[in-house]
């Protein structure tokens, strides 16, 4: 049994995910809680696998009490905001001082709306129950000459992840120099957060990051992220790369799917890309990474220890899709190691 504290200063939201939580057999509601103060206290007597957290509370606030809990009682936590441009950028903060996950309230009164968060609220607190949580991994960026890499157009960088993946981004993206071959993707994430997220990525790291967009040509030194709920492919034309962006029914669980992008890379790029597979749960990206590596691409899975959620990498390397292993805080310098090579 996943043991959880729900943290709500909502009486109804708190009685209404406890009602969702225990519709699992998986899953045991130990104890609710109106504030951070009241939560901090059953904590240590309660001893939860999983802590649901509301993002917005009187007293203290979500992230502010997730940056004490995660320095003084380390515990998996998954967010619960409503999907709004300020509640965006708040929980990416809460992702970004350690959160596991969010879930985003439906827009209407949460009691009516159950059965829109049932399923994945139940989902991603028993992928939580896995997490490795971590301590926050410092932001690197590459000291490397940028005239070191010879610029091209020809050389194109897949990356897929999803839970724990905005952290891992960062520090993967943040390591590669200016010049860099463009970077395509697909992180699981709602719509409502990626401009967000992008600008953030884009104020630390030497690449350009941006939202993809249908039909653009790919530059060297630009990262491009998928939208959500749409599939983002790599076509060619000429001796030209380009994104081609559309709606389709979910592969591998998802949409955008990280195995539609790689699946695609491999047939376009071929022995030109290197495909990179981060943290997250369930299996997306291991068969695209597999068609990558068949079609001479070099291939990275991130290392177990390094991964908030170790899924999606160890499903990769199971199916011998992946050349080498690689700890997160290593990743960007085997990238450009690759291209130093070619």
């Amino acid at each position: 049994m996943i043991r959880v504290l729900i943290v709500d200063d909502s009486a109804t939201a708190r009685h209404s995910l406890r009602e969702i939580l225990e519709s699992s057999p998986r899953v045991e509601v130990v104890g609710l809680a109106a504030d951070a103060y009241i939560a901090r206290d059953m904590i240590v007597e309660l001893k939860p696998d999983v802590i649901c957290l509301d993002v917005e509370m009187p007293r203290m606030d979500g992230v502010t009490f997730l940056q004490k809990l995660m320095l003084h009682y380390p515990t998996p936590v998954v967010m619960v905001s409503s999907l709004t441009r300020s509640s965006a950028k708040v929980t990416l903060d809460a992702l970004e001082a350690g959160a596991v996950d969010y879930v985003a309230k439906p827009h209407s009164h949460i009691y009516d709306g159950k059965e829109e968060i049932r399923e994945e609220l139940i989902q991603k607190v028993i992928n939580a129950s896995y997490a490795r949580v971590q301590k926050k991994i410092p932001q690197t960026r590459s000291k490397m000459n940028v005239m070191s890499l010879a610029e091209t157009t020809h050389k194109v960088i897949a990356i897929g992840s999803s839970t724990g993946g905005t952290e891992a981004l960062k520090v993967v993206l943040g390591g590669l120099p200016k010049n860099a071959p463009a970077v395509l993707v697909v992180q699981h994430m709602p719509q409502s957060f990626l401009e967000s997220f992008a600008s953030r990525l884009n104020q630390m790291c030497a690449v350009d990051v941006k939202v993809a967009s249908n039909g653009e040509f790919i530059q060297t030194g630009t990262v491009y992220i998928a939208q959500g709920g749409k599939h983002m492919v790599l076509r060619r034309s000429g001796a030209n790369y380009f994104i081609e962006i559309g709606l389709g029914q979910k592969v591998s669980g998802h949409c955008p799917s990280v195995d539609v992008l790689f699946n695609s890379v491999s047939k376009v790029a071929g022995s030109n890309a290197i495909g990179v597979i981060l943290t997250g749960m369930g299996s997306d990206g291991a068969k695209g990474l597999k068609h990558m590596h068949e079609s001479g691409a070099k291939t990275i899975a991130q290392s177990e220890e390094s991964c908030v959620v170790f899924g999606m990498p160890k499903e990769a390397i199971k199916c011998g899709a992946v050349d080498k292993v690689v700890p997160l805080s290593e990743i960007s310098q085997e990238i450009v190691n690759l291209l130093k090579s070619e």
